[in-house]
């Protein structure tokens, strides 16, 4: 679409299709939080191949979201949508019967794949139709609260799929979606496209991804055998130099893949960083937030699912808000306090036990989810009204890269700190033989599953001692968290100008 003043006639509609495909990526990331457990009785993953059936999605759609963008541009916005929800129809069966945690680790890369297609369409159709900048905040706020909302979902729909079914079945939930949303598509969606897009550059797409992987693997390793052995220390090193050769390549193009310059603006620099340690910060905590009400309360998915749902609802809701709270804070102020409300909002739950104290948990999570979801939101305003206009496409895109990049790193840095926490703590148990030890310290899934074949003498005190040796590793983790968020907000508030 050209570049004018006007906004879409039909922008509105077109915002509910857009918010529709949205949803079916938000769905598949959180649709799994509880039926992690069930996948691990079935497949039996090791701790790291968990870690990488989770976070694998948002590895390989982070860096394909840069590629994805330039790829509507020149093609057209509305075309890779519809081939993404294609790629993701065919991605989400070949999950839903992955006979081993290899396959379902390959079928979620391809899931990120479909991913990457339709997450940054449905951003830069929303620039092009909604040009009013008020309408905007309130079509982003209504983006994000989809968001939210199909996280909320995603739980919800999976621990009664689990429960009933078999995990398999959370990834079919995507074909109704896909099924309803395509027509709409087909009909309503203008096909935009760039005027002078970027040219294609393999390379860059190919050292971005390789950075990425190279630097979650290389944290993986390292936090399992140590950042000084070779196992974690060179995949590290790989990943810095892939991502300074992009980085260098993208500084001497006339028409980058993605362009670095953009960071040399404070603003837009930090607002970026924000939303990546905000992510960072909580993913990890819903995540293993569900591990801990299913393997340590003992929870069904579905019930667990029911206890995440105050976070998922205010995050829900603070999206729907976020646009009038932005007229009374402005943006430095929305983003200062919304990230340090919401570290706030993390302390109660260094108090959490084995015993259950749900107490502890939803007065947080009501905090927690409004807050960041405005100043995420907020960040997003911040993000697109500090470049120019043409460059709001790459804008975008840098943001959805960060918001993902957020949660894969989030889940894979945070979960190597809580599986090292945890590990230390499992001391040895009479009775139980070295092997048996050696196999409890590699999961608490692991050490319930090990448990279950010995007399009860000596399960207890297993059970017992990994229960508590995973929250350990939780409370580790959550300071970790407070301690990322809470950066972020001083830096924010420090930082950033006062804007209406």
């Amino acid at each position: 679409m050209p570049e004018t003043t006007a906004s879409h006639p039909n922008r509105w509609p077109i915002l509910a299709v857009l918010c529709l495909s949205l949803l079916v990526v938000v769905v598949d990331v959180t649709v799994l939080h509880v039926a992690a457990p069930a996948i691990s009785n079935d497949l039996d993953p090791t701790a790291l191949q968990l870690l990488w059936i989770i976070d694998v999605y948002p590895l390989v759609a982070a860096p394909l979201l840069l590629a994805s963008g330039v790829a509507g541009d020149r093609l057209g916005r509305k075309s890779l949508l519809l081939a993404g929800f294609a790629v993701f129809g065919v991605a989400s069966l070949a999950a839903a019967f992955a006979p081993t945690a290899e396959a379902l680790i390959a079928a979620r890369a391809m899931l990120g794949v479909g991913g990457a297609m339709i997450m940054p369409p449905t951003m830069a159709i929303i620039r092009d139709v909604f040009r009013d900048r008020e309408e905007r905040i309130r079509a982003v706020g209504i983006w994000s609260a989809t968001s939210a909302g199909g996280a909320a979902l995603g739980p919800l729909v999976g621990g009664f799929l689990v429960e009933h079914w078999w995990w398999g079945s959370v990834f079919l939930i995507n074909l109704p979606i896909l099924f309803l949303v395509t027509p709409f598509a087909i009909r309503l969606l203008p096909q935009s496209r760039a005027e002078s897009p970027p040219p294609w550059d393999t390379t860059a797409v190919v050292l971005a991804a390789a950075g990425i992987l190279g630097l979650a693997f290389g944290f993986k390793e390292g936090a399992r055998y140590g950042f000084d052995d070779p196992k974690g220390l060179i995949p590290i090193l790989l990943g810095v130099l892939a991502l300074y050769l992009f980085t260098r390549g993208q500084l001497r193009r006339e028409q980058p893949l993605l362009n670095v310059r953009l960071f040399g603006g404070r603003e837009f620099a930090v607002s970026v960083g924000c939303v990546f340690l905000a992510m960072f910060g909580l993913v990890g905590i819903e995540f293993f937030g569900a591990q801990y009400l299913q393997l340590v309360l003992g929870l069904e998915p579905l019930a667990a699912a029911v206890r995440l749902l105050p976070l998922m609802a205010s995050t829900l809701i603070g999206g729907l808000l976020a646009a009038r709270v932005l007229a009374k804070l402005g943006t430095r102020r929305t983003i200062a306090w919304g990230l340090g409300a919401t570290a706030l909002g993390l302390l109660p739950m260094l108090a959490l036990g084995v015993e259950d104290q749900y107490w502890l948990l939803w007065p947080p999570f009501l905090l927690i989810g409004f807050a960041l979801e405005v100043a995420l939101v907020a960040a997003n305003d911040v993000i697109i009204s500090s470049v120019p206009a043409d460059e709001a496409g790459g804008a975008s895109a840098i943001e959805e890269t960060a918001y993902e990049l957020g949660s894969g790193f989030g889940v894979a840095i945070l979960g190597s700190v809580l599986a090292v926490a945890y590990s230390s703590h499992i001391g040895p148990i009479e009775g139980v033989s070295s092997v048996g030890i050696d196999t409890a310290r590699e999961s608490l899934s692991r050490a319930i599953d090990i448990a279950q074949t010995m007399p009860t003498t000596m399960a207890e005190p297993l059970i017992e001692g990994a229960r508590l040796a995973f929250m350990n590793g939780y409370h580790t983790m959550i300071l970790v968290s407070i301690g990322i968020i809470g950066i972020s907000a001083l830096v924010s508030g420090f930082t950033l100008r006062k804007r209406d």
